[in-house]
């Protein structure tokens, strides 16, 4: 159902009589990673910054997360029809808003930008006074410009390595139908992201 919701699978699992079930784990390594940060009240506001499958995503975990409403910066607000019937969906309403009208809005529960590495720098000048959590999905450079003044700020941050993790866990447990360890799959994860 969630892979229908956003449109995008990214593991199939293969059954014994030859059927396959496509799932998007990234919804589960969002709100996973998000959780794990920082407690969010019980319908947290927030922004999704892009407007692309991963921002699909974000917009089925924030929903997940209670979220009743999403604000979503777009570079092209008319492309986002994906994204609309995403949040129908899952039961959550978005308002899209143009890239140059982010100003303002960050100052939120919950923000997840989703833009691919370098198209969200421009927004790091735009950090509140009082940043809630940050989600970054770019993990290679880190941290991001946002996410070095989100930080800075005194903000609470989660990076792309986080999703990757917390993805992970749920595409083994999917595949192999045990639950897996955290903590040994964080290591192995940071270990080899630090050797890049």
């Amino acid at each position: 159902p969630v892979a229908q919701a956003t449109g995008a699978a990214n593991t199939v699992v293969l059954g014994a009589d030859g059927s396959r079930r496509g799932w998007n784990t990234d919804v589960d390594g969002l709100v996973a990673a998000l959780t794990e940060r920082a407690g969010l009240p019980e319908h947290p506001t927030a922004v999704v910054v892009g407007a692309g499958a991963t921002a699909r995503s974000a917009v089925a975990a924030l929903a997940r997360l209670g979220a009743e409403l999403v604000v979503v910066h777009a570079r092209r607000p008319e492309a986002t029809g994906d994204l609309q019937e995403t949040a129908a969906r899952s039961g959550v309403r978005v308002e899209v808003r143009g890239w140059d009208l982010a100003e303002g809005d960050l100052a939120v529960d919950v923000v997840v930008s989703t833009t691919p590495s370098g198209a969200s720098d421009g927004l790091a000048v735009l950090v509140p006074e009082r940043p809630g959590v940050l989600l970054d999905v770019v993990y290679d450079p880190w941290p991001t410009p946002l996410a070095a003044s989100w930080s800075t700020a005194g903000g609470t941050v989660a990076s792309g390595l986080d999703l990757l993790l917390h993805q992970a866990v749920r595409q083994v447990a999917l595949m192999t139908g045990q639950t897996p360890a955290v903590e040994p799959m964080r290591r192995a994860l940071e270990a080899a992201a630090a050797a890049r």
